[in-house]
């Protein structure tokens, strides 16, 4: 079994407040809520879908000498709030307590009673080159400001993580019928059961059909007149679905970088897939996978670390566009271009220069494409390496 990355973060969280484990629907959280709870010597793992589970929750009905609980889709559950916080608050042993479920725990944990100061919360992303091969992060100090990224002397190969995605099922089976069954059905379970039943969505069809298009339309800004007009409905609505995807963590989006810049595009933002797999141009597909390891790098420092690091995209109206921007506390990091042959790109020179960005990185799936373009000061590495040096 994978050891995930999140792991010893989270059992070190657990040591003063509650966890709560949201993320993408089939992603692990699960097993990795399990893994950690095992590890206590008496543990209790509780499910709301199982009707015996959900009375001994009401109920708090569990071993006495319990020292973790793990409450798995307890957000189903209307009044979940208040029962948590009576357990957190009651509790006799210290219980540790780890709260899961799907992608809907997000969004009702922003509302109603509040939980303040009682936990900490997490996102469990896919898994991503450097834990698919058990690279893992010892040290748990904060990192530098605008710290340079290191890489390694040697990649690893990235070739079944482009083919099949980051999600563990199809990922570590590695058998393309498994990643089409597993594709369909993981579709069908966020429009058909998440969206179903955390919104309150008239037209279903249609917004299955707006997911149905965003593959084509990943590592473009998105055109609202197009996309009304092949769904058949109003921009505005278009965006609110769009949120909606959002939240239930079907796609994510990267919104544009303007500060201290003249003539750049403000509104309109890019969209990606949590499942890269779903992407069938190798160009887009490709972008889509550096796209969910920087947002997982820029997660993680915000979760773990309480960093304000965040993924944006560089673009002005005479259509010059670096694909990725980093930023730390909305200052300038490093700058990304994704390209699956490497090339000239002068935006990477002409944005570094105006926001005095000395990190620029070509990232390229040539393996033996690694060296420094002088005339745009850019550095040229293939993503076996580049993706290493991030989460």
């Amino acid at each position: 079994m994978k050891i995930r990355y999140l792991r010893k973060f989270l059992s070190d969280d657990l040591k003063k407040k509650m966890v709560f484990l949201g993320g993408p629907r089939q992603v692990g959280k699960t097993t990795l809520a399990r893994t950690i709870a095992e590890n206590e010597t008496h543990h209790a793992y509780l499910n709301w879908d199982s009707p015996k589970h959900r009375l001994k929750i009401t109920r708090q009905q569990w071993p006495p000498d319990s020292t973790c609980l793990v409450f798995d889709e307890i957000h189903k559950y209307d009044q979940w709030k208040n029962l948590i916080k009576g357990i957190w608050d009651t509790r006799s042993n210290r219980e540790k307590i780890i709260v899961t479920g799907s992608s809907k725990l997000n969004i009702f944990r922003t509302s109603g009673d509040s939980l303040l100061g009682r936990y900490h919360y997490h996102v469990l992303h896919p898994f991503s080159l450097k834990e698919l091969n058990n690279h893992f992060l010892t040290n748990t100090k904060m990192p530098k400001y605008c710290h340079a990224l290191v890489f390694p002397e040697k990649g690893e190969d990235i070739k079944d993580l482009f083919k099949f995605g980051g999600f563990p099922e199809p990922l570590l089976e590695g058998k393309e019928r498994t990643l089409l069954r597993w594709q369909n059905e993981r579709f069908e379970r966020i429009f058909r059961e998440d969206i179903r039943d955390a919104e309150k969505v008239r037209f279903l069809s249609q917004v299955e059909l707006l997911g149905a298009l965003i593959p084509e339309r990943v590592a473009s800004p998105l055109s609202l007149a197009s996309l009304s007009q092949d769904v058949q409905t109003s921009p505005k609505t278009i965006i609110n679905w769009m949120d909606l995807l959002c939240r239930n963590y079907f796609c994510f989006r990267v919104m544009p970088f303007h500060s201290r810049l003249e003539r750049a595009i403000k509104k309109e933002s890019k969209y990606y897939l949590w499942d890269w797999s779903q992407v069938g141009n190798k160009g887009p597909r490709f972008e889509n996978m550096v796209a969910s390891h920087l947002l997982k790098f820029c997660d993680f420092y915000y979760y773990v670390y309480g960093l304000k690091t965040e993924l944006r995209y560089l673009r002005d109206r005479e259509s010059r566009e670096v694909d990725f921007l980093v930023t730390w506390n909305k200052t300038p990091w490093f700058m990304v271009e994704c390209k699956l042959k490497p090339g000239p790109h002068r935006p990477l020179s002409y944005f570094g220069d105006r926001l005095n960005v000395q990190q620029r990185f070509m990232v390229t799936m040539e393996e033996q494409q690694h060296y420094m373009d002088k005339k745009n000061n850019a550095h040229v590495i293939p993503a076996s390496k580049f993706l290493m040096a991030l989460i």
